[in-house]
């Protein structure tokens, strides 16, 4: 419109008017009109082969003008130039731009090298639209379903297997998840479940490596007692047994007695770092994934018919008052008289029975008298510290795989059978244990030894049971102090404190200068936040898997309707299995409502039941203050499958995805 020394006033199509500078003017022409000559321009610039224009270009800093001279003719016109600016600006693998229409010619081995580079992104582009071709026909590729777990929960968002799978999921209209299983890439929700596991948990696999279990050298003296456990006829790693001494005689001496495999290696060992990269035995219904080989662990487990070495504490208890008269910590060698089986005996050793109030035809009758008569003692003690008492109004569950002789496939028949919590054997076991850890938490602070601690400063909401390096009190126990010591063979953190406690037995006093790890020792902390994290996943996973089997259950006994109470934002907890579920019509109702729902669907891959409200049975019914912090926990446990995938990665620049999207 208006033409200076040193700008210009330009008319754009759209007729806004703008100001350019002379200087960033490249090309002035009268014919043909601008958009006819950007048309015929942009034509002509795909048909200009960039080997040979690469090859005419001059060697040292040149205009577009020059090359469309050399590349066309001489007399190469607006046209030519425009086409030959276009070229050269979209081609920077060929020609390094050198501002306002110049460039130069790139070396041949950086051409060469991005030539290759660009022929390999083009084939990945075909790849990952062949596979998504495939996806949207319900065929999986090899590739994607080798990659499946990682592409759904730690995905590399610049994968083409990771691609594929998201612009399949867009073109098709459908979730990831659905479009996968569609495909045939999850074959069966159990394997599903189970290789996420091992994907996040054991990415090496869960074989051990060739290890033997060396022998205690020390010479042990044997106690003179005879000892029992109890335990569920599944368990082999037999951590813990108990004794009772001089009954009818006034003084009664309780004995608990730890398997001791901390006496036969120590820190840095093969065996410890084994144990300290699982941390923890994995258990599941009709599965476990132990700590330690089991080799290992038969050559340290509290076995019947021998003389098992363990790290014993005694209790010396008037037998009228159950006053505490003496304890005393020793390393020795136990006979293991009897491994006694919840399964077999819960329904025979009953109050009535340890109270004399009805037979009592079991082994060990008088002791487990005694050692329930204590068991209720030791809890009531500990109520009063809490402030209240403990509530057991949830029974626990047992799982039986029917037809089960080895790792799970998912598709056999279970069974569930409730497990009162709180019956007597189940007392008598849980307080042995938290007596024997609440004492050696305070044996290892009086020698001055670091262990690990479980400590829970209240019983307010909200407050949670932490692990530290120093004794604190434990409100949700009801004790000063609290170790966990008495699981050495599948717990981790009850191997380290094992280690501990033998240097407190053995040195007394001096035990600090003694104990593997001193004060202040960073390993320890390093072990907490290792073991927080392990134990947590492994249980989150239990109780996952036990969904699925409490969901299989239903399905196997074609069950509709459920009896259930009442939580909280429309999630109810079934009466005789462990599934909590939001139930459509029970949002409103007050918690611990009872009501009867009616299953309508049920998702064995995201454990998903869908359920709505048929009637309301009574009123609320009291529910302890303590329940919250489960119902917390269970509504975590029934929210949705969290996948790492993100459909709306589609189409964008991956390199630029942020790697947590979640969907």
């Amino acid at each position: 419109m208006s033409d200076t020394d040193a700008s210009m006033q330009i008319e754009l199509d759209s007729g806004k008017r703008v100001k350019v500078k002379s200087a960033n003017v490249l090309l002035r022409f009268e014919k043909p009109q601008p958009a006819e000559l950007i048309s015929r321009a942009q034509a002509l610039a795909a048909e200009i082969d960039l080997d040979l224009a690469w090859e005419f270009a001059p060697e040292g800093e040149f205009g577009f003008d020059e090359l469309a001279r050399d590349y066309f003719d001489a007399s190469a016109g607006p046209e030519q130039q425009a086409a030959a600016l276009f070229r050269l600006f979209e081609a920077p693998h060929y020609f390094r731009r050198a501002g306002k229409g110049r460039f130069k010619k790139a070396p041949e081995e950086i051409v060469k090298a991005a030539l290759l580079a660009i022929e390999r992104k083009q084939q990945i582009a075909a790849q990952i639209e062949a596979w998504g071709v495939d996806l949207t026909e319900g065929r999986c590729p090899e590739p994607i379903k080798e990659q499946l777990y990682r592409i759904l929960f730690k995905p590399d968002k610049n994968a083409p297997e990771y691609k594929a799978v998201v612009e399949a999921s867009r073109r098709s209209q459908r979730a990831p998840l659905d479009l996968l299983k569609a495909a045939g890439a999850i074959s069966s929700p159990y394997q599903f479940h189970w290789r996420r596991f091992l994907f996040e948990q054991f990415p090496r696999g869960t074989g051990f490596p060739p290890l033997s279990a060396p022998a205690i050298k020390d010479d042990l003296p044997v106690a003179a007692l005879q000892a029992f456990s109890i335990d569920d006829s599944a368990t082999t790693e037999i951590d813990d047994a108990l004794s009772v001494q001089g009954l009818g005689s006034g003084t009664v001496v309780f004995g608990v007695h730890i398997a001791a495999p901390g006496l036969a290696f120590g820190p840095d060992s093969p065996l410890d770092k084994l144990a300290r990269e699982r941390l923890s035995t994995v258990y599941m219904p009709g599965w476990k994934l132990t700590m330690l080989p089991d080799e290992v662990v038969q050559t340290y487990t509290l076995i019947e018919g021998r003389d098992c070495p363990a790290v014993s504490v005694y209790f010396t208890f008037d037998e009228a008052t159950l006053e505490v008269k003496a304890t005393e910590t020793r390393i020795e060698r136990v006979p293991i008289a009897a491994n006694l089986r919840h399964d077999r005996l819960d329904a025979v050793v009953t109050e009535a029975s340890l109270q004399g109030e009805a037979p009592a035809e079991y082994p060990f009758a008088t002791e487990l008298a005694f050692t329930f008569r204590l068991a209720k003692h030791l809890k009531a003690q500990r109520e009063v510290v809490r402030g209240k008492p403990e509530n057991f109004n949830r029974p626990d569950y047992n799982f039986r795989l029917v037809g089960n002789t080895g790792e799970p496939e998912g598709s056999e028949t279970v069974q569930i059978t409730e497990r009162r919590r709180g019956a007597p054997l189940d007392l008598m076991v849980s307080e042995a244990m938290i007596l024997a850890n609440s004492h050696w938490g305070g044996l290892l602070a009086e020698c001055g030894v670091p262990g690990i601690y479980r400590s829970q400063a209240s019983l307010a909401p909200g407050i949670k049971v932490r692990m530290g390096v120093k004794p604190a009190p434990h409100a949700g126990m009801g004790v000063p102090q609290y170790t966990w010591a008495t699981s050495p063979l599948r717990r981790y953190v009850d191997l380290v404190n094992q280690w501990q406690i033998v240097a407190c037995a053995r040195h007394g006093r001096t035990a600090a200068l003694a104990a593997p790890f001193k004060p202040k020792d960073a390993t320890l902390f390093s072990v907490i936040s290792s073991f927080d994290a392990a134990y947590s996943a492994y249980n989150d996973f239990q109780h996952g898997i036990e969904r699925y089997w409490a969901m299989r259950w239903l399905e196997q006994n074609a069950v509709t309707e459920l009896d259930a109470a009442v939580l909280k934002d429309g999630l109810v907890r079934a009466d005789r299995l462990p599934l909590v579920f939001k139930a459509l019509g029970c949002d409103a109702l007050p918690r611990g409502t009872h009501v009867r729902v009616r299953i309508t669907g049920i998702d064995l891959l995201t454990l998903d039941v869908h359920a709505t409200l048929v009637t309301r049975l009574d009123e609320p019914l009291p529910v302890a203050g303590e329940a919250d912090e489960d119902a917390e926990e269970e509504a975590d446990a029934a929210a949705p499958l969290a996948l790492a995938i993100d459909v709306a990665d589609a189409g964008a620049d991956a390199e630029a995805a942020p790697a947590d999207g979640t969907a």
